[in-house]
């Protein structure tokens, strides 16, 4: 049983900056893990993933603008956010794919487990 407590989210000016972090408890070491999120309106979407092995994956949209990171040992993924755009507001979650076999997996019905998510709002 894999659990995921998601941080860190908040408000902030666009062109600011936020990190969030996710949690994991459980055997999480040789899974795909990804941040998505979801807008009101708008259904739920890939932002970054990291595979097992440090392969990354970012949208396009986010490209160059966030990073994703991974500390095994901790079990912890980090998404630091830079440059940030009122159409970056969402809620953010956190999640693994425990049957990735090293794939930077995207596609959302692949992950096993999700966090409660937190929620990311940028705005003057």
């Amino acid at each position: 049983q894999v659990q995921l407590v998601e941080s860190g989210g908040g408000l902030v000016q666009p062109g600011g900056s936020l990190t969030l972090s996710c949690a994991a408890t459980g055997r999480v070491g040789s899974s795909t893990m990804g941040w998505f999120r979801q807008a009101p309106g708008k259904e739920r979407e890939v932002v970054a993933v990291v595979s097992s092995g440090g392969t990354v994956y970012y949208a396009p949209s986010v490209n160059s603008r966030f990073t994703i990171s991974r500390d095994a040992r901790k079990s912890t993924l980090t998404l630091r956010m830079d440059s940030l755009k009122p159409e970056d507001t969402a809620v953010y979650y956190c999640a693994v794919d425990m049957n990735a076999w090293g794939r930077t997996t995207t596609n959302i019905g692949s992950y096993d487990y999700w966090g409660q998510g937190t929620q990311v709002t940028v705005s003057s």
